[in-house]
């Protein structure tokens, strides 16, 4: 279970790792591996955070992030799944699946959020469509912050409410757990797998020269580990 004393600095760390999945800064600290790593040191577990960000970022590789079309929030919910899995014990049967499956559907709550953020902006904008027209440096910066604030609270709130309503409901369902904590974790880690592949294949297919980027970038890290 996830202890009061962490909702709040899980809650903040949430809504600024999915503040920086779109709107500021943009420096991929909102990455599933990065996000839920975090919300696992935040309870005291990185390295089952660390675990949960892996997963996570395989089946995040799907993920094309295009303009205005809808697609999942990672940034919040890896902090969820993050979290829910260092705050169980290492060994505990079920508790990577259900973690996962909670990082998933908050993900995807956190996406139909961003949609609706989105149509909050434009109304807003709508409001203030002469002053724009006129080139109001004002208004424009009015837009910028009540855009970033209210998507910092988007995030905030997000989080608050997966952490309340999932820790339970996590919690109670790995009493009824049956299945042990090795099948558990090889069937996420190949249903994830699994997935990233797929993406994989389609973007060697898709993008001119994407394979020899891939064997680039794995013939570096392979001298960067002799190095070392």
């Amino acid at each position: 279970m996830i202890e009061l004393t962490d909702l709040l600095p899980l809650t903040v760390l949430g809504a600024v790792l999915g503040l920086d999945v779109v709107s500021f800064p943009q420096m991929m600290s909102s990455r599933p591996l990065i996000a839920a790593t975090l919300g696992g040191a935040f309870v005291g577990a990185p390295l089952a955070g660390l675990a949960t960000g892996a997963v996570l970022e395989l089946i995040a590789l799907e993920t094309l992030p295009i303009g205005a079309s809808r697609y999942p929030e990672w940034g919040s919910a890896a902090v969820v799944g993050g979290a829910l899995f260092g705050s169980q014990t290492s060994d505990r049967p079920g508790a990577m699946v259900l973690a996962v499956v909670a990082a998933l559907a908050t993900a995807w709550i956190g996406g139909w959020t961003m949609v609706m953020l989105r149509r909050l902006n434009a109304l807003w904008a709508r409001r203030h469509r002469a002053s724009l027209d006129a080139g109001s440096y004002r208004t424009v910066v009015g837009l910028q912050i009540f855009g970033l604030t209210a998507d910092l609270l988007r995030a905030a709130m997000l989080t608050w409410t997966a952490l309340l309503l999932l820790g339970p409901a996590v919690a109670g369902l790995l009493r009824l757990w049956a299945l042990d904590p090795r099948s558990s974790r090889a069937v996420v880690v190949g249903a994830a797998a699994a997935i990233a592949i797929g993406a994989v294949w389609k973007l060697f297919h898709l993008t001119p020269g994407a394979r020899w980027l891939f064997v680039g970038g794995l013939a570096a890290g392979l001298l960067l580990l002799v190095v070392r």
